[in-house]
């Protein structure tokens, strides 16, 4: 029996039994965690990012790119939805059925105003426990990557990249009637 005043933990299947609301839900550590929808920046970083990817996965024959939503079930009490995530050849037995149950090789997370501790705190905490081995968190305002290598069971800070701001061209853009093919 559950204490008063303290929320049941969930499970996999009570996760898979919510209805179909139209939000996105993670299940961390038994926890119903409920994330808006990405903003407009958002989903242009995501776009981006996973079209780069996914060209180099498949230049060179490496495994699969996915994007949320996607179920990746790490255990019974922790289902997570990566913005972006790779499963290499060598680890395609966690592709089961219509999602993934085990750790992928990389998970990235775009920050958004409302994900920010979630991201930075938790995730960081849970993909290493579960064996993520690359993590990726990219801060759509400050214009960085930052890479995080598994080293056992922690992250140890790593790498961060830096984008330079883009020079756009002044003026009307040509619309698509007005050039010719």
């Amino acid at each position: 029996m559950s204490e008063p005043g303290r929320a049941r933990l969930l499970t996999y299947a009570d996760y898979a039994a919510l209805p179909d609301d139209g939000q996105r839900y993670q299940l961390l550590e038994g926890e119903l965690v409920m994330t808006p929808s990405p903003n407009r920046w958002h989903q242009e970083v995501s776009r981006e990012l996973e079209f780069r990817l996914l060209d180099y996965v498949r230049e060179h024959d490496l495994g699969e790119v996915y994007y949320a939503p996607l179920d990746v079930t790490l255990d019974d009490r922790n289902v997570v939805q990566p913005d972006i995530l790779f499963v290499s050849k060598a680890r395609a037995g966690i592709l089961q059925g219509s999602r993934i149950i085990g750790a992928p090789d990389l998970c990235v997370e775009i920050l958004s105003p409302g994900t920010v501790r979630l991201d930075r705190v938790r995730k960081l905490e849970l993909y290493a426990r579960f064996d993520v081995t690359h993590y990726w968190i990219v801060d759509v305002v400050a214009r960085t990557i930052e890479e995080y290598v598994l080293a056992g069971d922690s992250y140890p800070a790593t790498a961060c990249a830096a984008s330079r701001p883009t020079t756009r061209r002044s003026g009307p853009r040509p619309s698509p009637a007005s050039s010719s093919g």
